[in-house]
């Protein structure tokens, strides 16, 4: 059996990116991300807010960027992907949060993501 495709994160104060990519050509097979243009109007809110916040992107957010994946995966036919679960288990506690959200409504569209009930239990 092939490996899995990987599903891989980038997070920072201003962005989260969720991407997947082909085990056999490490290349991006679908992608979502907090830059869409879906997301730009919450974004500016939260840009011109006072006190300034640090942090860009919330669990809602995640989650909706987790189901826009798991949409986009759906359509190319990839119905199982895997985490890198040492990466995920060094995160900060504040973006396990956020992760996990993204998890959840990828496997919420129908997508299995393998080593994900690893990181809840931690």
């Amino acid at each position: 059996m092939a490996s899995p495709h990987l599903l891989k994160l980038m997070l920072s104060c201003r962005k989260i990116t969720a991407q997947v990519t082909s085990p056999r050509t490490d290349s991006i097979v679908a992608m979502a991300s907090s830059s869409e243009q879906e997301f730009l109007p919450q974004y500016r809110a939260k840009l011109n807010r006072f006190p300034r916040s640090h942090n860009f992107w919330d669990a809602k957010i995640a989650s909706r960027i987790g189901e826009k994946l798991g949409l986009r995966l759906k359509e190319i036919g990839v119905s199982d992907v895997e985490i890198d679960l040492e990466e995920e288990l060094s995160r900060p506690t504040h973006y396990k949060i956020m992760v996990i959200s993204v998890f959840d409504s990828v496997k919420r569209m129908g997508i299995r993501v393998s080593g994900a009930e690893k990181l809840q239990s931690q």
